[in-house]
């Protein structure tokens, strides 16, 4: 029998090519756009299975699977988003999947919870699929405010590529609710922009706005680890060597230190 082990993340594929299957079906999509989608759920189906035999664990909590459909959702949004590079798409759609994904979010969080199944693997599952939904967002928009919205989405990916050049960037982070806030906000801000309801100036204000923020929030997170790099403890000089006195050699008074004298015997007695 295939061990959960390998059914759990092939399940993602199945749903991943189910989505593209209702998209193509409904709004359509392109060949580019399979190919994204696909490639997509490829990368997610090999790195769930990656962190799973790294976890140790057999398969996938109740929070998993429901991160597990925000990312295909996420996948089809990448679709929708290559698409849209080449022809108009229906925008309508790409904002439903994504607010449903982002609506998703919140709802794997109070699952692990409640089931008592939060894990460090979930945690970052969760996270991968934020930071690519908030990426492939900002290549839909950059059409409508400029190519500076990229900054947004490759931050994440920035820090994670500091980490490998500089050693304290690897530390572990404590829980910060204020950093999930941030990470909503983006999510919610592209999305709202995505939907083309704002003018461009106020469309561009709200992403710097959204911008700021989230320098503050890596910022804080840099400098925490900073403060808290783990520092090389100090050389030790080498002793001075020490050769052995000769036998019967009186070692020579030195002014300020007095040496013990050994009671003599006496007639066999110590005095």
């Amino acid at each position: 029998m295939v061990s959960a082990l390998r059914t759990d993340p092939f399940a993602g594929a199945i749903l991943q090519v189910g989505v593209l299957a209702a998209l193509a079906g409904t709004v359509g999509l392109s060949a580019y756009g399979w190919l994204a989608g696909l490639l997509f759920g490829v990368v997610t189906v090999a790195a769930l299975g990656y962190g799973l035999r790294r976890s140790g664990a057999d398969r996938l909590g109740p929070a998993d699977w429901v991160t597990l459909t925000r990312a295909t959702l996420t996948g089809g949004v990448a679709a929708l988003t290559v698409d849209s590079f080449r022809e108009p798409i229906v925008v309508p759609v790409l904002v439903v999947l994504s607010a449903v994904a982002l609506s998703l979010d919140w709802v794997d969080g109070q699952v692990a919870r409640r089931t008592g199944t939060v894990s460090a693997l979930g945690a970052r599952f969760d996270m991968e699929v934020d930071s690519f939904l908030v990426l492939v967002l900002c290549g839909y928009v950059a059409d409508q405010v400029g190519a500076w919205v990229l900054v947004i989405g490759a931050m994440r990916y920035v820090f994670v590529a500091a980490g490998g050049v500089l050693p304290w960037m690897r530390g572990s982070l404590p829980p910060r609710y204020w950093r999930k806030v941030v990470a909503a906000t983006q999510g919610i801000a592209l999305a709202v922009v995505a939907a083309g309801v704002l003018p461009r100036p106020l469309a561009v204000a709200v992403l710097l706005g959204a911008l700021a923020l989230l320098v503050e929030s890596f910022g804080r997170d840099v400098g925490w680890l900073w403060r808290h790099r783990v520092r090389p403890a100090p050389r030790a000089l080498p002793a001075a060597p020490v050769s052995p006195a000769p036998a019967g050699h009186r070692p020579e008074w030195t002014p300020g230190v007095r040496i013990a004298r050994q009671p003599a015997e006496v007639g066999g007695r110590h005095r």
